[in-house]
C-alpha cells in the first residue's frame, strides 16, 4: 500500500526533528512525563493529519499558511539562537519587533532553511486528499481541542511546555497567552508624582548617558589592559567617580531601557513601569527641560517600549536622520556639548549607538588599532543588524570580532568622552554613564554567534560600567563617601533613585519606592535578570555575577606574531 504524497511530506516534516524528540524523551527519563509527552505528540500528529484531509481546500490553505509561518518563526529562532524558543523568548522577540527587518537580512540563510522544512508541512496540508476525507464534526473538533489543551500545557508549565513538541501550534499558543495576560494585567492608571522635593532650583544639568552593548571588562577604567575611554585620566575642572564593575537590569536592551526610564526595582519592576511616573515627568516637575537624544533610530521611530504618551513629557526629541551610523555618537557628543553650554538647566538622556552588532564599520580607518579585525566597507549605514558575511562563530572569527569591538570602543566611547571633556563646560553638570547590558564575546570559545539576550547567559552579558562625572565645584551628592562600599557592588537599580535625589526629591521617600541610591551603601544583590519577562506564574531568574569568574579579554587577540 502506497502512502499519498501529502502524507509522505507531512511525515518528512515530523522526521526532520527526530533527534529533538529523542533528546526530550531522554530528558524525561523513566517518569510519568514520558507518557504525557507521548500523548501530546500523538495528539498533534493526529491533528495535522485531520486538517490535511479536510475536504474544503480554502480551509486547508489558510491553516497551512498559518502553520507555515509558525514553523518558520519557531525553527529559525532556535537555529539562530541555539537555545529553546519558550514563551519568554517569544515575548523578547515581540519586544524586538522593530528590528524584524534587520533580523531577516541578518539571518536570511537560517530563515530560508527553516522555510524549506516548513514547506514540507505546507504542501502536505494543501494538497487535495484523495482516499481519506474528513467530514465528521467530531474529528474536525480534535485539532481545536488539541490546540486548547496544548495552550493549557504551556500555561501550566509556565511557558516551557512546548519544548520538544512539533511547533506548528506553538507561536499561536504563545500569542493566545499574550492576549490572556493583557486581559489579566491590571496595574491601574499611571500615578502622578507623590514624592515631595525641596522647592529650590537645581541650577545645573543632569545628564544620563546610556551606551549600547558595552561590557565593562574591556574598558581601561576597569582593566589595566583595557581600551581607552578618556575617563581614566584626571582633569582640572571635573571629578570622575568610577564605580567599577556594575550589573545591568537584564541582558537585553528592551528590558534595561524601559526599566531605567521608569525606575523599576528587583521586587516590583513591572508594576512600577506600568504605574509610576517616568524619569521625564520627575525632571519636568523639578523645573528641568527634558531632552532625549536617540543615536540609534531615525525618522521619529520609537524603541525599547517608548510610546507617544511617554514622548509628551520630552521637550526636545533629537535623532540624526542624515548622519552616518559611524558618526552618530560623535554627532550626539556635539549636540550634548551645545546643550551643556547653553546655560539652561536640562535633563538629557542620551541613548548612544555604542557597540551593537554589526561593528565592522562603526569606527573610522584611523581607529583601526587592534588587528586582525572584521572585514570593512559593507555595513557603513547599518545600525542594528548582525549580518556578517561568512561569519560562523569560529574561534578565529571571534578574535576578529573582539578586535573590531575594541576599535569601536576607542571611537564610540574614548573619542566620544574626549570630545565632551575638551569642549563642554562640565563645571555645571552631573553625568551618569553606563551601558544597557554587557556582551558575550566568546572568550571561553563557547559556540554560537549571539552576544546577548541569551536564555543561559555568560555573566559578562550583565557586566556594565558605571561612572559619575561632575563639575568639582558642584555640591550634589557625596559620591566618595560610600565609594569603597559600592565599587564593584552596584547596579542599574541604583541609578533611578540617584537621579531623583540629584533632582532634590525627598531621600527617604525615594528609597521607599525605588531603593538605594549611589550616595548610600547600595547593598545590591549584584545580579541581572535573565528572565525579565517572567509570566504565567513564573518568577524572574537572577544571574549572580561572581567577580572572580569574569573572563579576562585575551591580549593574544592582537599581540600575535
Amino acid at each position: 500500500m502506497k502512502l499519498p504524497i501529502k502524507n509522505i511530506l507531512i511525515l518528512a516534516y515530523f522526521v526532520k526533528d527526530f533527534d529533538v524528540y529523542l533528546d526530550r524523551l531522554n530528558y524525561f527519563g523513566l517518569s510519568a512525563s514520558v507518557a504525557i509527552y507521548c500523548f501530546f505528540f500523538l495528539l498533534l500528529v493526529l491533528s495535522v493529519l485531520i486538517i490535511a484531509h479536510i475536504k474544503n481546500s480554502f480551509v486547508r490553505i489558510i491553516i497551512g499558511v498559518i502553520f507555515f509561518i509558525c514553523v518558520v518563526s519557531f525553527d529559525s529562532y532556535q537555529r539562530i539562537m541555539l537555545e529553546p524558543f519558550d514563551y519568554n523568548a517569544y515575548i523578547n522577540m515581540i519586544d524586538a519587533a522593530g528590528s524584524a527587518g534587520e533580523a531577516l537580512q541578518q539571518y536570511a540563510k537560517s530563515y530560508l532553511i527553516s522555510a524549506g522544512y516548513a514547506l514540507l508541512l505546507l504542501i502536505g496540508i494543501i494538497l487535495k486528499p484523495k482516499k481519506w476525507i474528513v467530514n465528521s464534526l467530531y474529528l474536525k473538533a480534535i485539532p481545536v481541542f488539541s490546540f486548547l489543551l496544548f495552550t493549557f500545557l504551556i500555561f501550566y508549565k509556565g511557558g516551557s511546555g512546548a519544548l520538544g513538541l512539533p511547533s506548528f501550534y506553538t507561536p499561536l499558543s504563545y500569542s493566545s497567552l499574550v492576549l490572556y495576560e493583557l486581559s489579566q494585567d491590571d496595574f491601574g492608571t499611571r500615578e502622578d508624582i507623590s514624592i515631595e522635593r525641596i522647592n529650590t532650583e537645581i541650577g545645573h544639568d543632569i545628564i544620563f548617558i546610556l551606551d549600547e552593548s558595552v561590557v565593562a571588562n574591556y574598558l581601561d577604567i576597569n582593566n589595566t589592559k583595557g581600551v581607552n575611554t578618556s575617563l581614566k585620566e584626571t582633569y582640572p575642572n571635573i571629578d570622575i567617580v568610577n564605580y567599577g564593575y556594575a550589573v545591568s537590569i537584564a541582558n537585553c536592551s528592551y528590558s534595561s531601557n524601559i526599566t531605567l526610564r521608569y525606575g523599576g526595582t528587583r521586587g516590583g519592576y513591572k508594576k512600577i513601569i506600568y504605574s509610576k511616573p517616568s524619569i521625564w515627568q520627575y525632571a519636568q516637575n523639578a523645573g528641568l527641560k527634558t531632552v532625549y537624544i536617540d543615536a540609534q533610530r531615525t525618522e521619529g521611530e520609537l524603541q525599547n517600549g517608548m510610546t507617544d504618551r511617554e514622548l509628551k513629557n520630552i521637550d526636545k526629541f533629537i535623532q540624526f536622520d542624515n548622519v552616518s551610523v559611524q558618526n552618530r555618537d560623535q554627532e550626539a557628543a556635539n549636540v550634548l556639548i551645545d546643550l551643556i553650554n547653553n546655560n539652561t538647566d536640562e535633563f538629557v538622556f542620551v541613548n548612544k549607538m555604542g557597540l551593537h552588532f554589526p561593528i565592522h564599520d562603526k569606527y573610522p580607518d584611523e581607529f583601526l588599532k587592534y588587528k586582525p579585525a572584521l572585514p570593512r566597507g559593507n555595513w557603513l549605514d547599518v545600525s542594528d543588524t548582525g549580518l556578517r558575511t561568512g561569519f560562523n562563530g569560529t574561534p578565529e572569527e571571534w578574535i576578529r570580532y573582539r578586535n573590531s569591538y575594541r576599535n569601536t570602543v576607542e571611537w564610540n566611547v574614548g573619542e566620544f568622552f574626549s570630545k565632551i571633556i575638551k569642549n563642554a563646560n562640565l563645571n555645571n553638570s552631573v553625568v551618569i554613564y553606563t551601558s544597557d547590558h554587557g556582551q558575550d564575546l566568546h572568550e571561553r570559545k563557547n559556540p554560537g554567534v549571539n552576544t546577548h539576550c541569551s536564555a543561559n547567559p555568560t555573566i559578562e552579558e550583565g557586566l556594565v560600567p558605571l561612572v559619575v562625572i561632575q563639575g568639582n565645584n558642584l555640591n550634589t551628592l557625596n559620591w566618595k563617601k560610600t565609594l569603597n562600599d559600592n565599587k564593584n557592588k552596584s547596579s542599574h537599580y541604583n541609578i533611578f533613585p540617584t537621579l531623583l535625589k540629584i533632582m532634590k526629591y525627598d531621600s527617604v521617600e525615594v528609597a521607599k519606592v525605588y531603593g538605594n541610591s549611589l550616595d548610600v551603601k547600595t547593598n545590591d544583590d549584584f545580579s541581572f535578570n535573565k528572565y525579565w519577562n517572567a509570566r504565567l506564574g513564573q518568577k524572574p531568574k537572577w544571574e549572580k555575577i561572581n567577580l572572580d569568574k569574569i573572563v579576562s579579554p585575551p591580549e593574544e587577540d592582537f599581540l600575535r606574531k
